[in-house]
């Protein structure tokens, strides 16, 4: 398969867990966290399906799209390792949606990232959050949860925060 049509079923799944989500959290009360803006095209597309909702967004560098930059109060600049605890020590586990989307590309790079980050999206989720990877998160109080049969398997992650 060509980068190109690796590129675009990654997209196509992450916006099938995205809408899937968003309808997975309907009438729950709790923070939307987005890890990682990148380009701010998931960004933008919560923002669409949730358009009551504050998103807070973390990046160590935000350099997206300048229409889908987040508001300053709602952005989180800085690196996540101490960024996620200090935003955890002020609001708890109260988001119920979270979406990590801070992958390189890089395995290498990648494995180091997500040898400290489930614990910390695990930390920050209420009981009965939805925790979206494209990276496998392993974390005792994340649940697998099956994805839409669309999406397929190893594409993209989904978890239920359990108690």
């Amino acid at each position: 398969m060509s980068r190109l049509d690796s590129f675009i079923r990654r997209l196509e799944a992450q916006r099938t867990v995205l809408n899937w989500a968003v309808a997975a959290i309907q009438g729950r009360n709790g923070l939307v966290l987005e890890l990682g803006l990148g380009n701010g095209r998931t960004y933008d597309h919560l923002r669409a399906l949730l358009p009551d909702r504050d998103i807070h967004v973390f990046e160590l560098n935000p350099q997206p799209n300048p229409s889908s930059m987040p508001p300053a109060h709602l952005l989180i600049v800085g690196d996540m390792a101490q960024t996620l605890p200090a935003f955890e020590k002020q609001h708890g586990a109260a988001a119920v949606l979270i979406h990590v989307d801070v992958t390189t590309g890089v395995p290498e790079q990648d494995a180091i990232t997500f040898a400290w980050l489930p614990a910390h999206a695990a930390a920050l989720a209420m009981t009965g959050a939805i925790v979206l990877s494209g990276w496998a998160l392993e974390h005792d109080q994340l649940e697998a949860v099956a994805l839409p049969q669309e999406v397929p398997e190893g594409r993209y992650f989904a978890y239920r925060r359990v108690a």
